[in-house]
């Protein structure tokens, strides 16, 4: 969401990291010192071997607390207070893949020396390495666009992904568009975007992004590209999307910018197309699969945002199978840090489609894909605060397992460590880590939902107010107002900040207060869940004994 869309000017991203159906990825949060970064890093998937510069900034990271795969990264904020989050699974089409393969790995076939032998080809930069790339070397979102876009261009990717990039002042969102090939936007101050796994940018601006780059960045030969594989789909003297024209609809009420696209139309080998387009259109998927397992996640979480739009009923302007939904638009009104923990939450609540509820038949209750999804990993929502020094502007608020069952955990990233209830996961299942005891917490709670579900919402409420608590006082004893409180981990003689040293111990120890908060609330919160599933259990009986 854009500086002038979020309830404190902050401009903020945040994004469900889910593993694959049947798979578990335990996650941690960790600080990454400069000391740690490589300098010469080596994918694990893609055998890939890029040498790093050798002055990476700190950052923090959600790597996997199993690295059998690699780092994956995915979320952090770095101490420019720049934050990346990589990266959203995307999909996109034959025309395109055909046009710019994937650059997957090829192992070696034969022995070597011996007749036929071919070595190994490494494959391009996926998810498991973006975080790791790029976010030690950006002091600003943009830079992080163009470095991402650099390392694309000249390595190549094996996966279509989304990657989003904030500072103090905006966010840009990056789409990668074949091996090679990228598109980029800012977001509108005044927007917030919802991201689905498909490709979301529905209208761009070629002469911005081959001009004055205000709004629009994109890989150096795009238009080439476009126009040598016939990938402009906009009809002769149409708009952005001659679908939309065709309709007659509002591009601005949609959240779409109006206006005529320049130059040719329809793709015209060897003319360089011009003006705005819709990317959706000619690079991104329409199958029946987007209808039960994306365009669905955009339509619950854009029901709840602009709930006064048009969504329900057989004639609604949009319904869970429209291809339409716009990637951004104005919110009805500001939108909060619980809104978005809300939305990357919904199971589809008060719709047929809500997989815990009675009011669709059982068909319908297990159609469409939840966002809050029982394969959940981790969820970082990254808050860089303009309003706050460069010392603590930067939050990232982290949360595990099953968004429905779990709660978030502010931490400032200023720090040279995590508290361990965080950062200690291992493939162990233990409650000394958050990450499983959110995910037994969700195990046990979603066999009986109705019974348990106002325990879970008391638990989120209780530490997501001492969490707001925790950053105010924490904020107001560093810039030197009276009085702290116990229990925060900021005493009143936090007024008397001296240096980066002492604010760095400052915000450690407010992170280990809150975590320890969370730790005995949701052990509390365990036991009851608990209780409550084993006198629901089948084989439960009502008599006792004498």
């Amino acid at each position: 969401m854009g500086r002038d869309a979020s309830y404190d000017g902050s401009p903020i991203v945040a994004r469900n990291e889910d593993s694959a159906n049947g798979e578990w990825n335990p996650k941690r949060i960790v600080v990454v010192s400069p000391a740690d970064q490589p300098r010469s890093y080596t994918s694990v998937l893609a055998h890939l071997t890029i040498d790093l510069p050798d002055d990476p900034l700190r950052y923090t990271a959600a790597p996997n607390a199993i690295p059998d795969e690699g780092v994956w990264g995915e979320a952090g904020i770095n101490a420019a207070n720049v934050a990346m989050s990589a990266t959203e699974t995307l999909t996109s089409n034959e025309r395109v893949l055909g046009a710019d393969p994937m650059v997957e790995y090829q192992p070696a076939t034969g022995a070597a020396g011996s007749e036929g032998y071919r070595a190994a080809v490494a494959g391009g930069i996926g998810e498991e390495d973006f975080l790791t790339l790029v976010l030690p070397y950006i002091r600003t979102a943009r830079e992080g666009v163009l470095r991402l876009g650099a390392l694309l261009e000249q390595y190549g990717t094996y996966e279509m992904n989304g990657v989003a990039f904030s500072d103090s002042d905006e966010i840009w969102w990056l789409e990668t568009v074949g091996g090679h090939h990228w598109i980029a936007r800012r977001v509108p101050d005044d927007w917030y975007v919802t991201m689905p796994n498909q490709l979301g940018i529905d209208s761009f601006d070629l002469d911005d992004a081959f001009g004055p780059a205000r709004e629009y960045l994109a890989s150096s030969d795009l238009r080439e590209f476009m126009a040598e594989n016939f990938l402009d789909l906009r009809l002769p003297g149409a708009g952005p999307s001659g679908f939309l024209a065709a309709r007659s609809i509002s591009l601005p009420e949609h959240g779409s910018e109006g206006g005529v696209a320049g130059g040719p139309a329809g793709g015209s080998k060897g003319a360089l197309p011009g003006g705005v387009f819709n990317p959706r259109e000619a690079f991104g998927s329409h199958t029946d699969a987007d209808h039960v397992y994306n365009s669905p996640r955009a339509w619950i979480m854009q029901r709840h945002l602009n709930p006064h739009d048009d969504w329900d009923g057989l004639s609604a302007r949009h319904t869970p199978a429209s291809d339409d939904i716009a990637w951004g638009r104005t919110p009805e009104r500001k939108l909060t840090l619980e809104d978005v923990k809300y939305v990357l939450s919904l199971h589809y609540q008060g719709t047929p489609f809500d997989p815990y509820s009675a009011l669709g038949a059982e068909a319908q209750r297990h159609l469409l894909r939840p966002i809050g999804i029982n394969r959940h990993s981790e969820l970082s929502i990254l808050q860089v605060r303009p309003y706050r020094p460069q010392e603590y502007r930067a939050i990232q608020w982290v949360a595990f397992a099953s968004n429905p069952f779990n709660t978030l955990v502010p931490l400032y990233t200023n720090v040279e460590r995590t508290p361990d209830y965080l950062a200690n996961t291992t493939g162990r299942v233990s409650t000394d880590s958050l990450y499983w005891a959110q995910r037994i917490i969700a195990a046990l709670a979603d066999g009986h939902f109705n019974e348990i579900i106002p325990e879970i919402e008391r638990y989120q409420e209780t530490t997501l107010a001492a969490g707001h608590a925790n950053l105010r006082v924490t904020d107001a004893g560093l810039a030197g107002s009276s009085g702290g409180d116990a229990g925060t981990g900021v005493s009143a003689a936090a007024g008397r900040v001296a240096g980066e040293t002492e604010i760095r111990q400052l915000l450690e120890a407010a992170n280990e207060a809150i975590a320890e908060l969370v730790r005995t609330r949701t052990d509390e919160l365990l036991g009851k869940v608990l209780e409550i599933s084993s006198n629901l259990m089948t084989n439960r009986f009502s008599r006792s004994d004498n």
